[in-house]
């Protein structure tokens, strides 16, 4: 039987963006900032989107206000992304939401199809799988797409762990679904990664 999860979209966007020199949030993109983009994506998905930002959050809250998403602030990004991850997934529960849709900010998103089949293979899944993760030419990437266990198992990883070591650990409850789609493992890091993408 299908389950039928309350979705909220999840975008990890407090980096320091130091090796691209600006903040990869404001990236263009198709006539859109990154964040814009990433927002428009995750609403047609889900009931409602988190951003989660850093240092970043008072130039980042005009864009969340206007797309009528949700700021929340980490007082320490500089502890990393999984700190940002496990802030906004307790965000995510706080909300009345048990599955989440995460991406992150830092690379364009992907086809409006790719999130659709995703949050599909969750909702359609056995009982034991908690996460599905896409997967592109042997990589796997963004977006995720995890239930309340695997968001249970991301809240009560100690605060030193990352996202990799978590997934490892429960590998069996993870689903990983093969995608048309090379935006999945798309990393921009640096302005010459910038300019190989389509603006």
């Amino acid at each position: 039987m299908a389950r039928a999860p309350s979705f909220a979209g999840l975008i990890l966007a407090a980096g320091e963006s130091a090796r691209m020199g600006t903040d990869k949030a404001r990236l263009l993109w198709h006539g859109k900032t990154f964040l814009e983009a990433h927002i428009d994506a995750l609403t047609m998905h889900t009931d409602l989107v988190l951003v989660v930002a850093g240092n970043n959050a008072a130039a980042l809250q005009p864009v969340v206000d206007a797309r009528a998403a949700f700021l929340a602030v980490n007082p320490q990004p500089e502890r990393g992304q999984f700190s940002s991850l496990q802030l906004g997934l307790q965000e995510v529960l706080n909300r009345g939401r048990d599955a989440a849709i995460i991406a992150l900010v830092d690379r364009p998103p992907v086809q409006p199809g790719t999130i659709d089949r995703l949050r599909h293979a969750l909702e359609q899944a056995p009982s034991g799988i908690w996460a599905v993760v896409p997967e592109y030419g042997g990589s796997h990437g963004h977006p995720i797409v995890v239930g309340r266990e695997m968001i249970t198992a991301f809240l009560q990883a100690p605060p030193e762990a990352n996202a990799r070591e978590v997934e490892h650990v429960h590998l069996s409850h993870i689903a990983y679904i093969a995608v048309d789609d090379p935006a999945i493992a798309a990393n921009i890091n640096t302005p010459e990664d910038y300019q190989r993408i389509p603006s």
